[in-house]
């Protein structure tokens, strides 16, 4: 059996469909989900899935090495980034290189890198004049939204969006095409 962490820092609709997904699967499991954010949604959530959200805060993320040695013993293979809004660094990066799966609003390597998340992504895509915008998974390194990408998929941009209806377009892609690149990724591990 193939075991996921998700780190999580907002409402945490992906995270749930990420646990919906996994929920049976004959080689895959959610082991734990992850928190760095105390007043996140992501607890209230996941609850009635009967997933209990660990929360470890802005303290655990200064050295990441007790994190790294948590998710060791738990027996994890893949770290999934759901929402997350932390950097991931050493001794995490190392003990997990191409094992940190992230998922982000736009078609990198445009409207990546540091600052650049949830309505910002889009309110820079529309700025720019994009006419396509969607998602990437991708794998993560040193490098803010610079690893190796897995998969992207578009939407169009309308005249008329705003990062709203930007977004209500964007996510729907994320919830169908997030959980099988993650199953097709950990299928090759």
């Amino acid at each position: 059996m193939k075991r996921i962490a998700i780190l999580a820092s907002g409402s945490g609709t992906n995270a749930e469909n990420l646990v919906r997904y996994f929920t049976g699967h004959p080689t895959i499991e959610v082991a734990t989900v992850i928190c760095n954010r105390r007043q996140a949604g992501v607890y209230d959530r996941l609850r009635p899935l009967g997933i209990e959200v660990e929360h470890w805060g802005k303290e655990h993320w200064l050295d990441p090495t007790r994190l790294t040695e948590h998710l060791r013993g738990l027996g994890i293979d893949l770290v999934v980034l759901s929402g997350f809004l932390a950097v991931i660094r050493e001794p995490l990066l190392t003990a997990y290189r191409d094992r940190i799966v992230n998922i982000h609003p736009s078609l990198l390597p445009r409207h990546g890198g540091p600052g650049m998340y949830g309505h910002h992504v889009h309110e820079q895509v529309l700025a720019d004049g994009d006419r396509h915008s969607g998602i990437t998974i991708h794998l993560v390194n040193e490098q803010v939204d610079g690893g190796r990408i897995l998969a992207q998929f578009t939407c169009p941009v309308m005249p008329d969006d705003t990062p709203d209806t930007l977004a209500a377009r964007i996510h729907p892609l994320e919830y169908v095409h997030f959980p099988p690149v993650i199953e097709d990724y950990l299928s090759q591990l």
